[in-house]
C-alpha cells in the first residue's frame, strides 16, 4: 500500500477530467493523481473520421476558459506543433475532432499527474482512517497497488447505449457508431448497410458511407425513429443555455421539473451540425448527376421493433410510425447511432453505502458538483449529471467552468473568479432588469 495521502485522485482521464489536471498542474496546494487504463489518451477513437469537426469553438479547449495564459492551451499546443500560421489561415473557430484528439494527447503527456495503463478495480473508503482507498492494477506489470486519497473525483463518461434487440450478434456485423473506424474495411466489403439513429455519429457514419458509395456499391440505407433527419439548434441565443447561467437556473428546479425540461432540449444536444447535412445533401445531389440511381434510401418516422438472422443476413423489422405501417429490410451491416448512457462502473458498488441515490437510481449532485455523500469526504462528479445539471452536463465548452467551481471548492478559496452573468440573456425572471 501506498501510504502517502493525496488531496485528491481521479477515476478516468477523459476531457474533463484531463481539464482539472492541467487547470491544478502547477497548483502546490492541490497534491492530485489521475488513474486511465487506457494505454494513451484517446477520445472515441471510433469516430476520430477525417473531416468531422468539434462541435464547439476551439476556445473550448482544456484551460482557455478559466486561464487563457495557461500552457496548456489549444493556441499554445499550436505554437510548439508549428500550426499557427495554418490555422491562421484556416479562418475558422471549430478545429477537426482528430486535432482536438491530438492536442489532448499532447496536454496528456505534459502532466506529471496523468497515469494510463491504470486500471481502477476498488473504491472503498476507510471509516477509520477518514480516506479513501483506491485499488489500482497496472496492465503492463500486472502489479497492484493501493492508493489513498481525502477526495475523488470521477470522470467515467458514457458507454455507448445499445439497444436489447441488437444485442448478441456478430460484433463485425452489428455495432455502434463507436467502433465505426475498426469496421470500416467490413463495410466496403459489404452488399448492403442500414445505419439507425438520427444524431451526429449517424449522420457522420452515414456520411463517409456515402462517400464510398459510389465506388463499393452497396445498398445504404439510413433509418430513424424521430419526425425527421433533424438540425441541431446552433443559433447564438440558442447555445447560449450551454452557459453557467443556464446550469445555475436549471438546478434550482426540482428534480421532477428538471426531467421535464430535460425532455422538450433534444435538438440542443441531439441533431445534426447544419454542416453535416450540407454535406450529406450536397453527396446525395452529385452522386445522381448523369441521372446515375443511386441504391440509397432514407427513412424518418421508421422504429426498428426486431431484428433477426437469415441467411447471413440481418433482416430488420420495421414500423412507420405515422401510417401505422410495418415492413421488412434486409441488411449485411446494421450500425448503431442511438448514443451513449452515463457510466456507473462496478467497482463504485464499495461506496454505494455512503452516496445518495434518486427514485431512479441517478447520483444525487450538489450544485458544486460533489455527490450528496453521509461521510465529510468529498466525491466529485463529472459524468452521470445531466439530470441534476442539465443540457450542458456533457459539453465541452462548460468542462473548464465546472473544473473552476470544483477548484474553488477542494483548495477553500477563490483561485478562479466566480462571475455572476456570462450571456445577454436572462433565464431566471428575479434577475431581469424591470425599471
Amino acid at each position: 500500500m501506498n501510504d502517502h495521502v493525496y488531496d485528491l485522485l481521479g477515476v478516468g482521464i477523459g476531457p474533463f477530467d484531463l481539464s482539472l489536471a492541467a487547470l491544478i498542474e502547477d497548483r502546490t496546494e492541490i497534491d492530485a493523481l489521475f488513474f486511465d487504463q487506457k494505454p494513451q489518451f484517446d477520445w472515441h477513437p471510433g469516430m476520430l473520421i477525417v473531416g468531422t469537426r468539434l462541435q464547439v469553438p476551439f476556445m473550448a479547449d482544456l484551460v482557455t476558459l478559466a486561464d487563457p495564459t495557461s500552457r496548456y492551451s489549444f493556441l499554445n499546443y499550436l505554437s510548439k506543433e508549428n500550426r499557427l500560421y495554418p490555422f491562421y489561415f484556416l479562418q475558422r473557430l471549430d478545429i477537426p475532432r482528430r486535432e482536438y484528439n491530438d492536442y489532448c494527447q499532447w496536454v496528456a503527456n505534459e502532466l506529471e499527474s496523468c497515469r494510463f495503463g491504470k486500471r481502477v478495480v476498488e473504491l472503498e473508503f476507510n471509516e477509520a482512517e477518514e480516506l479513501y482507498f483506491v485499488t489500482v492494477f497496472d496492465v503492463h506489470t500486472e502489479e497492484t497497488l493501493i492508493y489513498k486519497s481525502k477526495n475523488l473525483v470521477l470522470g467515467t463518461g458514457g458507454v455507448p447505449a445499445i439497444p436489447k434487440t441488437f444485442r448478441g450478434f456478430p460484433g463485425e456485423d452489428v455495432f455502434h457508431t463507436a467502433e465505426y473506424l475498426s469496421r470500416q474495411d467490413r463495410c466496403r466489403e459489404a452488399n448492403s448497410i442500414t445505419v439507425i439513429g438520427s444524431g451526429q455519429s449517424a449522420a457522420e457514419v452515414f456520411r463517409e458511407l456515402l462517400k464510398d458509395h459510389m465506388e463499393h456499391e452497396y445498398r445504404l440505407n439510413w433509418i430513424t425513429r424521430s419526425q425527421s433527419f433533424l438540425t441541431m439548434e446552433e443559433s447564438k441565443l440558442s447555445v447560449e443555455q450551454f452557459s453557467p447561467d443556464y446550469v445555475n437556473y436549471f438546478y434550482d428546479f426540482p428534480q421532477e421539473k428538471k426531467d421535464e425540461i430535460f425532455g422538450t432540449q433534444d435538438l440542443l444536444y441531439k441533431g445534426i451540425s447544419s454542416h453535416t447535412v450540407t454535406d450529406i445533401y450536397n453527396l446525395l445531389y452529385e452522386n445522381t448527376v448523369s441521372r446515375r440511381k443511386m441504391k440509397v434510401g432514407l427513412q424518418a418516422m421508421t422504429e426498428v421493433k426486431d431484428i433477426q438472422e437469415k441467411d447471413g443476413k440481418y433482416e430488420l423489422q420495421c414500423h412507420q410510425w405515422q401510417q401505422g405501417k410495418d415492413f421488412k429490410l434486409e441488411s449485411e451491416v446494421v450500425i448503431i447511432g442511438t448514443g451513449y448512457r452515463p457510466n456507473v462502473p462496478d467497482f463504485i458498488n464499495g461506496l454505494k453505502p455512503y452516496i445518495s441515490w434518486d427514485d431512479q437510481g441517478r447520483y444525487k449532485v450538489e450544485a458544486d458538483y460533489r455527490l450528496r455523500v453521509n461521510i465529510p469526504n468529498q466525491i466529485y462528479v463529472h459524468s452521470g449529471i445531466s439530470h441534476s445539471h442539465g443540457v450542458g452536463s456533457t459539453n465541452l465548452g462548460l468542462a473548464v467552468h465546472r473544473n473552476k467551481v470544483i477548484i474553488n471548492h477542494l483548495t477553500g478559496k477563490e483561485v478562479f473568479p466566480m462571475y455572476e452573468k456570462h450571456v445577454f440573456q436572462n433565464f431566471d425572471v428575479d434577475k431581469l432588469e424591470k425599471k
